[in-house]
C-alpha cells in the first residue's frame, strides 16, 4: 500500500500499549501517531510519560519518543487524525466498555486486546486463523450503533491460544471434554520480576476471572452468526485450572482431550502441523508461514527455547499421547504478549482491512 493508515494507542504506557508500540514499528499497512493514556501522563512526551517503566526487550522506538500523549477520555482530540485505534487502556469493564463504544460512536473502528466486550453478542471476537467469518457480524454492530465506519472488534484472552488452535485443527475428530492447566507467565499480570519480586521461586494457584474464560471463550470462537449475533457452541465441555508461575513471558498448557471420533497419532499431527486460515491465504504481514509447529522431542515446547516461533505469532505443541483416562494429552505453548495480546490484535486489524472493514477516513 502507498500510504499507511494512521493508528491510535489507547493505553499507550502499559505493557500491552508497549508491545503495540514495539510491533508496529516499521509496519508496512499502520503507523502509530497517536497515543493516549491516562490524564497523568497526559501533556507529556510519550518518552516522559514512560520514564523508566519501559518493559520490552528492543529499546522505544525513536519515531513516538516525542508524541505528546492525549488523554484518553478526549475521544474527540484523539480520533480527529486517526483511522483506527488500539485498545489496551487499564480500567474498570465497565468503563472499557464504555470508552470503546465512545470510540466507534465516533466512527473509529476499534481493535481490543481489553475483555470488556467479549461477551457482547455483535462484537466479533476473532482470532484471523479460526474464526475470520465473524468479522461479518460487525454490519450488524455498526446497525445497531448507527455508525458507518465505527464499531468494536476484540481478541481472546491470551491463555486459550495455547490450546484452542489445536482443538480446532481437531475439529473433524469431534473435541467432546477438555481438562485444560495453564502456567500462565507474570507479563499476563502487565508485570516484570522487577515490579513483582514476590514472584521469584513462586507459584499463585490463582488468576482472578481466567478459568471462566479459559472454559468459555473457547466456545464463542466457535460459535455461528445468527439473527446479527453470534451465537456461542456448546461443545466441548471444558474445564481448567489457572496458575501463575515465575516465567517472563510465555502461556504453557497442559491439556487432555476425548473425541468423538478415533484417530491416530500421526492422523492429529498431521492436521496440525497443516492448519491455516485466511492470515495464511491472504499473506498478512504478521502472520504466521505456519500456524502450529509439532514438536517431537519430549522435553518440548519450552519457554526459552520456543516462545518466539514465528515471531511470537505461531503455536509449539508437543508431548501428544495415549492417556489412560483421556482418550490424548498433550502440552501447548503461546507467546501471551505476542500472539495472546498485542501481536494478536494487529492481526485481527490486517484481517479487518483486507476485508475492507478499516479504511482511510
Amino acid at each position: 500500500m502507498s500510504e499507511r493508515l494512521k493508528v491510535g494507542i489507547l493505553g499507550g504506557t502499559g505493557m500491552v500499549g508497549q508491545r503495540f508500540i514495539s510491533l508496529l514499528e516499521d509496519h508496512p499497512w499502520f503507523e502509530v501517531t497517536v497515543i493516549a493514556a491516562s490524564p497523568r501522563s497526559a501533556g507529556k512526551t510519550y518518552e516522559e510519560a514512560v520514564g523508566d517503566r519501559w518493559k520490552m526487550a528492543k529499546p522505544m522506538p525513536e519515531a513516538v519518543k516525542k508524541i505528546i500523549v492525549k488523554d484518553v477520555s478526549n475521544v474527540e482530540e484523539v480520533v480527529k487524525d486517526i483511522d483506527f485505534v488500539f485498545s489496551a487502556v487499564d480500567m474498570t469493564k465497565d468503563e472499557i466498555r464504555a470508552i470503546e463504544e465512545k470510540y466507534a460512536l465516533a466512527e473509529t473502528p476499534v481493535v481490543s486486546n481489553n475483555s470488556a466486550h467479549r461477551w457482547t453478542p455483535d462484537v466479533p471476537m476473532i482470532v484471523p486463523e479460526i474464526n475470520a467469518s465473524h468479522a461479518d457480524v460487525i454490519e450488524f454492530q455498526k446497525k445497531r450503533l448507527g455508525t458507518k465506519r465505527g464499531f468494536v472488534a476484540v481478541k481472546p484472552n491470551c491463555s486459550i491460544q495455547s490450546y484452542a488452535p489445536v482443538l480446532t485443527a481437531w475439529k473433524d475428530f469431534e473435541p467432546t471434554q477438555v481438562v485444560v492447566s495453564t502456567y500462565q507467565a507474570i507479563s499476563g499480570a502487565g508485570k516484570t520480576f522487577k515490579d513483582w519480586p514476590e514472584m521469584i521461586e513462586n507459584i499463585i494457584p490463582y488468576i482472578g476471572g481466567e478459568e471462566e474464560k479459559s472454559e468459555k471463550e473457547p466456545l464463542k470462537l466457535w460459535g455461528k452468526i445468527e439473527n446479527g449475533v453470534i451465537v456461542p457452541a456448546t461443545a466441548p465441555l471444558i474445564t481448567s485450572q489457572c496458575i501463575r508461575v515465575p516465567v517472563p513471558d510465555g502461556h504453557t498448557a497442559s491439556v487432555f482431550v476425548n473425541l468423538a471420533k478415533k484417530a491416530d497419532k500421526q492422523a492429529l499431527i498431521e492436521k496440525l502441523v497443516t492448519f491455516s486460515g485466511e492470515p495464511q491465504k491472504l499473506n498478512l504481514p504478521s502472520a504466521p508461514k505456519q500456524f502450529i509447529q509439532y514438536l517431537e522431542d519430549d522435553n518440548r515446547p519450552q519457554i526459552k527455547l520456543d516462545v518466539d516461533y514465528e515471531r511470537g505469532m505461531g503455536i509449539s505443541i508437543g508431548r501428544l499421547r495415549e492417556d489412560t483416562l483421556f482418550d490424548w494429552k498433550f502440552v501447548g505453548l503461546a507467546h501471551n504478549t505476542v500472539r495472546g495480546a498485542a501481536g494478536g490484535a494487529v492481526l485481527c486489524a490486517e484481517l479487518l482491512k483486507a476485508k475492507g472493514f478499516i479504511e482511510a477516513k
